[in-house]
């Protein structure tokens, strides 16, 4: 029979810190706790000062912050580090806060994506004192939105040397499995041109709209590639996403545009799948609106071969761009593990499993206990 918890209340600026000491050691119930922190992206500063004072509390940690991006390292002499990071924003809520429980389910917005993996760096971060990795765990801003705004980003310009490591674990929902590396991915907007008429008179005109079909048929006909690397298999994909074009209910247009999203393997370089674009749609004008790069699996540091020998299953290839790709720009190898199931993100009935937090912190202790 389903038994629901009582609903914990939303906190705000006004209340105290609802991270107390008894919920820190509980990964289960600090994700509860995490979630009904209301954190939609901009606003994240309450969830910011939150976790800021409980691991400021904390001896064996040096804290600093930017923003509402909270850093937090050991100092421990050892001869590798490992980040540990997780994003504290979530997409707008959609009634599904605060946090409910029904038999082994934790439902709310943000559970699966990814205050179920922030749970478990805070908890690690309050609880391991020793570690057999030098640690940095980063608790960072704005993920869910524009690039421009991504604590990471704001990190790398302010801090540089925050993001230095061995390897870097994202703790990305991935239903308790390794996602190595991840896709790139790459926009563009490609035009169609033709000349205005009268629709009583529509032979005069070139029609742009109809000079789209061509467009459309090389999509049609495209054959993406699938690529292993490392044993991790990436599938691309081409697709249009939206077409616009037309001017009035009597007017041949003149202009349509196509817009089309390419998702790739990392073994292209952003400036290799620009010119995959340009080969597929020769001919016709190109415009970037989005790109960003994909990452390599990473598997050959020394810490990931372990991490992965504490999980016990083989890794997959990430199908999705995630912020591994801002650490594989910067030389580190990055892997993304987390519980939570991804296809739920940002869903009405978002939930995470509890067995799979338990299931997290015991690898993770596996991997990091000395």
């Amino acid at each position: 029979m389903a038994v629901s918890w009582l609903v914990a209340p939303r906190y705000g600026a006004h209340m105290a810190n609802p991270l107390t000491p008894d919920v820190l050691v509980d990964p289960v119930v600090l994700t509860r706790a995490l979630v009904d922190i209301q954190s939609v992206s901009r606003d994240e500063k309450v969830i910011a000062d939150c976790v800021e004072d409980v691991l400021a509390k904390v001896s064996h940690l040096s804290v600093r912050r930017v923003g509402n991006t909270v850093m937090a390292r050991t100092k421990l002499g050892r001869e590798q580090r490992v980040i540990l990071a997780g994003h504290l924003d979530t997409v707008p809520v959609n009634g599904n806060l605060p946090s409910t429980v029904v038999d082994d389910l934790i439902y709310g917005c943000g559970t699966a994506d990814m205050k179920a993996g922030v749970a478990l760096a805070l908890h690690l971060a309050v609880t391991l004192p020793d570690p057999q990795y030098d640690l940095t765990y980063l608790f960072y801003e704005a993920e869910e939105i524009e690039s421009e705004f991504n604590g990471l980003n704001l990190v790398a310009r302010e801090h540089p040397k925050w993001l230095e490591a061995d390897l870097a674990v994202l703790l990305e929902p991935t239903f308790g499995t390794v996602e190595a590396g991840c896709q790139g991915t790459m926009r563009v907007r490609v035009r169609t041109r033709g000349r205005r008429a009268h629709t009583a008179r529509a032979w005069r005109g070139v029609n742009a709209i109809h000079a789209a079909g061509e467009v459309l048929r090389r999509l049609e006909k495209y054959h993406p590639r699938t690529v292993t690397i490392d044993g991790c298999t990436y599938r691309e994909g081409l697709s249009a996403v939206r077409i616009s074009g037309g001017v009035a209910g009597n007017v041949v247009p003149d202009e349509c545009s196509v817009d089309v999203n390419l998702r790739f393997a990392p073994d292209r370089s952003e400036d290799q799948a620009l010119e995959h674009l340009r080969e597929v749609f020769d001919g016709f004008d190109l415009e970037v609106t989005d790109s960003a790069p994909g990452a390599l699996p990473g598997l050959d540091a020394a810490p990931a071969r372990e991490f992965l020998a504490a999980v016990g299953i083989e890794p997959a290839g990430k199908l999705g761009w995630t912020d591994v790709a801002r650490f594989a720009a910067l030389g580190v190898p990055a892997l993304n593990y987390g519980p939570g199931d991804p296809s739920l993100a940002h869903a009405p009935d978002e939930h995470v499993e509890i067995g799979k937090i338990r299931d997290g912190v015991a690898t993770l202790y596996r991997w990091l206990a000395p």
